[in-house]
């Protein structure tokens, strides 16, 4: 197997940052209330999917290569008790999950997609570690934005291409000749 060029780690830094944009501008469409309140009794609130995303970013990428990634210190169970006083103590929160992200994507050096890591005992390579935590992030980030959309109502602010503008869209990007497939 070849080894990973450089610039992966940047993609990959770039799809946790996508993610985390996305997650961020529903959770600023909330009013403080919205933001800790869940849609049922089994639900959990946008305070508490941010809780769980910043507790398990923090324990899988603190020292990401070199210690287990289900950190001892790590609460699992707390994680789903909201227990913000206010909105910036939860972001500052967030805000420690995702800086262990990003530090430790920024120090990986190629030679370090060829390595193994641990998780809960369970090896698993750089790149498939990598890629299940983008995809646990994306599964809540995607709840984050469908709780945020339901209690926003008629005030959402899309986060994406608005529903039935994709030709304006795909025609302002590309331009007409080229949305349409014609040759210049």
């Amino acid at each position: 197997m070849q080894p990973m060029a450089p610039p992966y780690g940047k993609e990959f830094a770039a799809a946790f940052a996508y993610n985390k944009r996305l997650a961020e501008q529903a959770a600023a469409q909330l009013n403080d209330e919205q933001l800790h309140a869940a849609l049922d009794g089994q639900s959990n609130s946008v305070a508490v999917i941010m809780k769980h995303v910043a507790g398990n970013l923090r324990s899988r990428w603190t020292d990401f290569l070199s210690s287990d990634g289900e950190k001892p210190w790590r609460d699992r169970d707390a994680e789903f008790v909201d227990s913000f006083a206010d909105r910036q103590e939860l972001m500052d929160c967030w805000e420690a999950g995702w800086s262990a992200v990003f530090a430790s994507l920024d120090s990986l050096k190629n030679s370090d997609f060829d390595k193994q890591i641990t998780i809960r005992g369970e090896k698993l390579s750089v790149p498939l570690a990598i890629g299940r935590s983008l995809s646990h992030t994306g599964y809540h980030v995607g709840q984050i934005v469908m709780i945020s959309r339901t209690l926003a109502g008629d005030a959402w602010q899309t986060l994406t291409i608005a529903r039935g503008q994709s030709q304006q869209h795909n025609t302002r990007s590309w331009g007409e000749q080229q949305y349409r497939g014609e040759q210049r």
